[in-house]
């Protein structure tokens, strides 16, 4: 169940008082920029917990900082919802979006959580 908490999002709070799964990600954003300031950043952390979206469907949310090259980006998105991984029970989420904008730029980015309880 989720609770609302007004204009700060939500909150995850199970009936049960138990947690909810969550991913990894590591990725690179996408080159920004033209000649020597050609460059793009790494990005990695932990997905929220668990945000139903009904039909048995979840998204997650992500908020993070980029490496830092003389300046950083942050990203805020949700994912995408799961995907079944074939053969298995376990699933990962697409994760589309921009960076913030700092030193003039921003940075796309396109890529997949980490598979859920890996060694399980």
């Amino acid at each position: 169940m989720l609770i609302d908490k007004g204009n700060n999002g939500l909150t995850k709070q199970s009936s049960t008082g138990t947690q909810t799964h969550v991913h990894e990600f590591a990725e690179s954003t996408k080159l920004a920029e033209n000649g020597e300031d050609r460059h793009n950043h790494r990005v990695a952390g932990v997905t929220s917990e668990v945000i139903p979206i009904g039909n048995g469907q979840h998204v997650h949310a992500i908020l993070s900082n980029t490496d830092f090259l003389d300046h950083h980006h942050e990203i805020g998105v949700t994912t995408g919802p799961n995907i079944q991984i074939t053969g298995t029970n376990k699933h990962v989420h697409v994760v589309k979006g921009s960076t913030t904008i700092d030193d003039g730029h921003n940075h796309d980015f396109l890529f997949t959580t980490q598979i859920d309880s890996p060694l399980v």
